[in-house]
């Protein structure tokens, strides 16, 4: 059995999707960020760093797991699925997966913070953000234009650049022309278990002052 600690950000989804698509059997323990549940001393235990996803592998003595792209790969390797064997194949996914941990991920996250959560707008910033990660999903674009996923068959790759990419407007960032992105983000939208994952934890539908809300809350969990 795992246990997950997650919330409805796309870091977090990626943990729940690689569950369900695996098949795991876990338990999901919704963190409310706004309260800054994962700065408690007892998820700091299960994670230094305070962030969501984190996974505990009860079946061999409670053995955290933290870091979504750590979890991905733990948890392909547990059940021998979504990551190649052979040299050659592990290393395209992991090229992908990095390029997402390193490049998207935290270029997206920033564009996000900028363009959604900052307390005055900071144009410079917006713009460096928001054109950075529409190269990198240009780049994205290129490799799909040859390819049905971004390393052969569907793998962690997807997963990872998918959770980010889907997310594209949140951040202000334009698709338009990415054609090739829009047809993988489509693809990978409508597998099932990619459609459970994105719904651990569940997410009620919110009123426009709830949404804003959830904004004001984002805000002041940077600067924590």
């Amino acid at each position: 059995m795992i246990d997950l600690y997650t919330a409805s950000t796309p870091n977090g989804w990626k943990a729940s999707i690689m569950l369900e698509e695996v098949g795991l059997p876990y338990e999901v323990y919704a963190l409310q960020l706004s309260k800054h549940e994962q700065k408690q001393d007892w998820f700091l235990k299960i994670n230094p760093n305070g962030r969501i996803p984190a996974i505990v592998d009860r079946d061999i003595g409670d053995f955290p797991v933290f870091e979504s792209g750590a979890i991905l790969v733990y948890l392909a390797e547990k059940t021998g699925k979504l990551l190649p064997k052979d040299i050659k194949g592990r290393s395209l996914v992991m090229q992908w997966l990095m390029f997402q941990m390193g490049g998207v991920g935290p270029m997206m996250g920033q564009a996000n913070v900028f363009f959604r959560y900052w307390h005055e707008k900071y144009q410079p910033a917006i713009d460096r953000y928001q054109h950075e990660s529409r190269r990198l999903l240009a780049i994205l674009d290129q490799r799909l234009k040859d390819h049905e996923y971004l390393a052969g068959d569907y793998s962690i790759a997807d997963i990872a650049n998918w959770s980010w990419a889907r997310g594209h407007d949140w951040g202000g960032i334009s698709i338009d022309g990415l054609d090739s992105l829009q047809r993988w983000i489509g693809q990978v939208g409508a597998r099932p278990a990619v459609q459970r994952g994105m719904n651990v934890p569940p997410r009620p539908e919110m009123s426009e002052d709830e949404s804003r809300r959830q904004v004001e809350s984002a805000r002041s969990i940077l600067q924590r």
